[in-house]
């Protein structure tokens, strides 16, 4: 797999360790603090891979900015919190960088 898709891959364990902290309830939870653990190891390990290709100005960027619109949106989606336009508008802003970023890399 090229360094592109194993930091997508990265990124999307970075949503997963994310959404995994609000279910761990503060590491209290067992079961959701092993997988929040187990998602974030995986997660850095996949973004190491992936910088031995990729700058890693670039990847740590992409890598967070994944992890960004992933845990906002899931945040709306699963944890009630505020959608509003605006917030849909920066949004997607880091999603325009994400791009930017692996276009321009």
């Amino acid at each position: 797999m090229n360094a592109w898709g194993l930091l997508a891959i990265a990124g999307l364990f970075e949503i997963s360790w994310a959404i995994g902290l609000e279910y761990s309830e503060g590491f209290t939870e067992p079961l959701a603090s092993v997988a929040t653990v187990v998602s974030l190891l995986a997660s850095m390990l996949l973004l190491a891979r992936a910088v031995e290709t990729l700058p890693i100005g670039t990847a740590y960027a992409v890598w967070t900015g994944i992890g960004a619109v992933g845990a906002a949106t899931l945040g709306v989606v699963l944890f009630d919190e505020p959608a509003s336009l605006i917030r849909a508008g920066f949004v997607s802003l880091i999603v325009v960088g994400i791009v930017g970023l692996n276009l321009t890399s």
